[in-house]
C-alpha cells in the first residue's frame, strides 16, 4: 500500500492506494461503481474481472473507506495484448484531488509491466472531464460508438498505444492519412464522427 502527499497545507487525509485483496473489498467497489457509473453491473461482471485480473484492479481509500476504484484487464486481441479499462470510479466528495489520474497511472503501469501492447476504454461522448483525464495521459480517440451506453448516449474508443512497434505504425497511418486531408482536432471540441 502506498501513500499519495497531499501537499502543504492540506488538512485532507492522505489517500493510500493499494491493489485489490479479496472479496471482502468488492462491496466498496460495487457501492461506489453503482453511484457514479450509468452502466448496472452484476456481481458476476466484478467477480469476471476481479478474480481473473485481481493486480488490474486498484483501490484509493481514506480512513472512512473506498472513495476510488478502478477495474481493468489484460487479454490477446487479435496479435496484440490488449489492456482494457472496464471501470473508473472516484466518489463525487473526493473529486479534483489528482485520485483518478492516479489509479489511471497504476493501472497502466501494471498492464505495460504485464506487455499490454495498447490499453483501450470506453466514455460517454458527455462526459468532459473524463474524456479531458485520458487525453492528457495520452489516450486518443479511436471510434464512435453510437448509443452505446443503456442511457442512449453514444461513446468515445479510447487507445493508448504502450508497444514503440504499434506506436510507430499508428504514427506512420495517421501522417499518411494528414498528408491527404487535415484530421486535427482543435483541443478541447468532440469531433462529429459519422
Amino acid at each position: 500500500m502506498s501513500t499519495t502527499d497531499l501537499g502543504q497545507g492540506s488538512s485532507q487525509a492522505p489517500i493510500q492506494y493499494e491493489q485489490y485483496r479479496d472479496e471482502k473489498q468488492l462491496p466498496a467497489i460495487m457501492a461506489l461503481i453503482a453511484k457514479d457509473l450509468s452502466e448496472p453491473y452484476s456481481i458476476y461482471t466484478y467477480r469476471y474481472f476481479l478474480h481473473s485480473w485481481p493486480s488490474l484492479c486498484f483501490l484509493a481509500n481514506v480512513e472512512e473507506g473506498c472513495i476510488g476504484t478502478i477495474i481493468c484487464r489484460l487479454a490477446e486481441h487479435g496479435d496484440v495484448q490488449r489492456g482494457y479499462i472496464a471501470m473508473l470510479a472516484v466518489s463525487t466528495t473526493q473529486r479534483k484531488r489528482g485520485i483518478g489520474t492516479q489509479l489511471v497511472e497504476r493501472a497502466i503501469e501494471e498492464m505495460r509491466r504485464l506487455g499490454a501492447d495498447e490499453i483501450v476504454l470506453e466514455t460517454e461522448t458527455t462526459n468532459r472531464g473524463a474524456l479531458h483525464l485520458y487525453e492528457r495521459l495520452g489516450f486518443a480517440r479511436d471510434k464512435r460508438l453510437h448509443r452505446y451506453y443503456l442511457n442512449g448516449v453514444d461513446a468515445f474508443r479510447l487507445k493508448l498505444w504502450t508497444s514503440s512497434s504499434i506506436l510507430r505504425a499508428s504514427q506512420l497511418r495517421v501522417r499518411a492519412k494528414d498528408d491527404q486531408e487535415d484530421t486535427s482536432i482543435p483541443f478541447g471540441q468532440i469531433p462529429r464522427l459519422s
